[in-house]
């Protein structure tokens, strides 16, 4: 009989550490960032930050249409079927230690080769996108001192990036999390210390640089991230006998005519993620695309600066789940019938059940707290010069996006994971009809409305609300073809928990409203014992999160009155 070829214990206990590097990367980068913008936050204008903020979305769109399909289709072709093809079925017994290695070289060759896929499309993608922002840029934004020059160095620094693709793939492919977690880290702090460093040197000699020390420190992240991932790939390649250069595969053994087929299988693949990553990509980031469209550079400057801040939660947390989860879904629910598929699949769904639930408790203690919070903790970061009621009601407003960001986030991941190829085209043209709808909803925000930013906001909700519906609904179903269902109960609170969030949510919005000295105090104080009542009325849960990782830190584990 054969073995699973992915045990769930094995795969989610690597996960879990990995899980939590990303998360410290993603904490260390954004705290980078987060100073160095309190330094040149109170010298910038919110035209500046519009501005800036086109030209992350310049060099975010470049980078996710020449290698999201690409990663992703990566990542939902672990080794482990390659490998098992050899351990496994006719002949398995004879598979020697040898033929597994050169099995494992071969298939991280083809994954090396395909990855180089993404320059090729990032050379063509990033001359389309650069005529199409200078070409259709305002002028506004082309009289803004060294633009040209900024969507050239950002244009650059895309292509650098795009070229350490190769290594990436081995850095993820083996799960280096260690290696990528300091790489990365290097990159951001280089990033922030460049820019901060550079705006602060213009601000005092009186030069107007424009958005030019975004762009460079744009480039230095992409310089840093090169270097250091081949360094880390190089050394790895050395040791499986592989190549970070575009190798052709001539052995004609049977580890050679697996990994030709696992390159097909990965072309195949990107070709139908493609499509889906480019509606994915508009439905992403409409917001900014539309903004930029439709609202003033002042509009953009806030919102950029709402969005930056209130989803700092969503990309320090949800950002790194959702990435590690795609990993463990697709290893989980990509194997083959017999091949211990039915306890995989109870597998990912207790972890897919475990982060809804994780999320549900997220969300009751930010919509209460965060409307009446998060302008607060502004004021003190941000300067008077962004103490203004738009900047504080899009703030309060974007709290209550922030919980549908985490839901539709992890439900895609397992989408992603268990859909076939014709179910991945049926997708794309389910979200290519929500991409309509939130144009739709976006005109009638924002035009018709005139709400301006906040219409965003609005759009946004509706948007993430009808792909979080068809999602799950789409995740149901394939559970229950497979003996099982995720019902809606089972990711419920218990009842105390939604009466304390609601009350609390009535007595802050009270207290936010008052201009009295002492508000900032009851606010804080009301706050912290709220987040207390929650976790003791969630205690079970909270116990049983604890319990997930206390192996990691050698800690005493508490038993639940469940056990």
């Amino acid at each position: 009989m054969p073995k699973p070829v992915a045990n769930a214990g094995s795969m989610l206990t690597p996960a879990l550490s990995g899980t939590a590097m990303l998360i410290f990367v993603q904490l260390a980068s954004r705290l980078f960032i987060f100073g160095s913008n309190q330094m040149i936050l109170r010298s910038l204008s919110p035209s500046i930050l519009g501005i800036a903020a086109q030209l992350d979305l310049l060099m975010i769109s470049i980078l996710f249409f020449s290698r999201e399909s690409i990663r992703a289709a990566i990542q939902r072709q672990p080794l482990q079927p390659i490998i098992a093809s050899l351990t496994t079925g006719k002949g398995a017994n004879k598979a020697s230690h040898e033929q597994i290695h050169k099995a494992h070289a071969q298939s991280s060759q083809s994954i090396v080769n395909v990855s180089y896929l993404s320059i090729a499309i990032g050379a063509v993608m990033t001359m389309a996108f650069v005529a199409f922002y200078v070409h259709f840029a305002s002028s506004e934004v082309l009289e803004t001192a060294y633009y040209h020059m900024s969507v050239a160095v950002t244009a650059s620094a895309a292509l650098i990036e795009l070229g350490s693709e190769p290594s990436f793939t081995v850095v993820q492919h083996y799960m280096m999390y260690s290696e990528r977690a300091a790489v990365e880290i290097s990159a951001a702090f280089s990033k922030s210390l460049i820019t901060c460093a550079t705006s602060t040197w213009a601000a005092r000699g009186g030069h107007d640089l424009g958005v030019l020390p975004f762009a460079i420190g744009h480039l230095s992240y992409s310089a840093i991230l090169f270097c250091g991932y081949f360094m880390v790939a190089i050394n790895r390649a050395s040791h499986g006998d592989f190549s970070l250069r575009l190798s052709r595969l001539r052995s004609s053994e049977k580890s050679t005519y697996l990994a030709d087929r696992f390159s097909w299988l990965l072309l195949s693949l990107s070709a139908n993620i493609f499509f889906q990553s480019v509606v994915k990509h508009l439905l992403t980031q409409g917001d900014s695309m539309i903004l930029a469209a439709m609202t003033s550079l002042q509009d953009q400057g806030i919102y950029s600066l709402a969005s930056n801040y209130g989803g700092l939660l969503a990309r320090v947390l949800f950002q790194p789940i959702e990435e590690s989860s795609r990993t463990i879904f697709s290893s989980l629910l990509g194997t083959k019938e017999g091949q211990g598929r039915d306890a995989n699949i109870r597998a990912a769904k207790t972890h897919l059940l475990y982060i809804l639930r994780d999320y549900m408790v997220i969300s009751v203690l930010i919509i209460p707290l965060g409307p009446s919070l998060a302008p607060k903790i502004f004021h003190f970061v941000g300067g008077r010069r962004w103490t203004a009621p738009e900047v504080n009601g899009l703030l309060s407003l974007y709290c209550y996006y922030i919980p549908f960001l985490a839901f539709n986030g992890i439900i895609e991941a397992f989408v992603s994971s268990i859909a076939s190829p014709a179910e991945l085209r049926k997708q794309t043209a389910w979200m290519t009809l929500f991409s309509g709808l939130f144009a739709l909803a976006a005109y009638l925000f924002l035009s018709i409305g005139g709400l301006g930013a906040r219409g965003l906001v609005y759009a946004n909700i509706v948007n993430m609300s009808v792909r979080i519906i068809w999602s799950l609904s789409f995740s149901r179903q394939y559970l229950r073809q497979n003996e099982s269902d995720l019902a809606i109960t089972e990711l419920a609170l218990r009842p105390e928990t939604y009466a304390a969030s609601a009350i609390m949510a009535v007595l802050l919005s009270e207290v936010a409203s008052n201009l009295d000295s002492n508000a900032n105090l009851i606010l804080f104080v009301g706050g912290g014992f709220y987040i207390l009542l929650v976790l003791y009325f969630e205690r079970e849960h909270v116990i049983t999160h604890y319990n997930k990782i206390y192996k990691f830190i050698g800690a005493k584990r508490i038993r639940t009155k469940i056990e």
